[in-house]
C-alpha cells in the first residue's frame, strides 16, 4: 500500500534516527493492520519515521525508530534481546548513493513494497525519494519485517531488519 503522507519531512537525516523498544503507540499518520499465523502486527508510519507493534497471546513487542526528541539511544547497528518471552534481533545500515543510484533504489523498493499485501510505503511532500517504507511478513515462530527511510537531500537510505520470535523455553511451555 502506498500513501503520500500529509506533513513536513521531520527526519532530516540517517543521523537524527534513535531506536527504542517498548514504547507506547506514537500517532501514526498511516498504518497496516495484519494477521501472520496468529499474530497481530500493526505497520505504523510516523510524521518521523516508524513504529511496528506485535501482539500474540504472549504479549505485545513494539519498535520504535524515528526522530524521538529527548532519546539518548541513536540508531544501533545491531542489538539482541530477550524481551519477556521474546527473542528479538535487530540490525540497521546506512547506504550512501550517488543521485542516480538513489532515485533507481528509490524506485525499486516502493515497488517492492507497494505491490506486497504486507507492504507500507509512505512518499513525504515534495520528493517522490524521500519515503519510509515498511514490509513484513512471518516464517515458521518468527516475524520479519524491514524498513527504509529515505534521504535524497543526502543520498542516505537507512535499511533495518528485525525478527522477533518466541524463546525456546516459551515454546516448551506451550506445548
Amino acid at each position: 500500500m502506498l500513501t503520500t503522507l500529509k506533513t513536513s519531512y521531520t527526519d532530516t537525516r540517517a543521523a537524527d534516527l534513535a531506536w527504542a523498544l517498548g514504547r507506547e503507540p506514537l500517532p501514526a499518520l498511516a498504518t497496516l493492520d495484519l494477521e501472520l499465523e496468529g499474530v497481530r502486527v500493526q505497520l505504523r508510519l510516523l510524521g518521523a519515521s516508524h513504529q511496528v507493534l506485535l501482539e500474540e497471546e504472549r504479549g505485545i513487542c513494539s519498535e520504535t525508530v524515528a526522530c524521538i526528541s529527548g532519546s539518548s539511544t541513536p540508531l544501533p547497528l545491531g542489538v539482541a534481546k530477550r524481551v519477556d518471552d521474546w527473542e528479538y534481533e535487530f540490525a540497521a545500515r546506512v547506504e550512501k548513493l550517488s543521485p542516480g543510484s538513489f532515485a533507481g533504489r528509490a524506485q525499486e523498493l516502493l515497488a517492492l513494497v507497494c505491490d506486497h499485501p504486507h507492504g507500507l510505503a509512505g512518499v513525504f511532500p515534495g520528493s517522490p525519494h524521500a519515503f519510509t517504507a515498511m514490509l513484513a511478513q512471518r516464517h515458521g515462530g518468527q516475524v520479519h519485517w524491514r524498513t527504509w527511510h529515505a534521504y535524497p537531500q543526502d543520498g542516505q537510505l537507512v535499511a533495518t531488519r528485525t525478527t522477533v520470535g518466541a524463546r525456546r523455553s516459551a515454546l516448551a511451555r506451550a506445548h
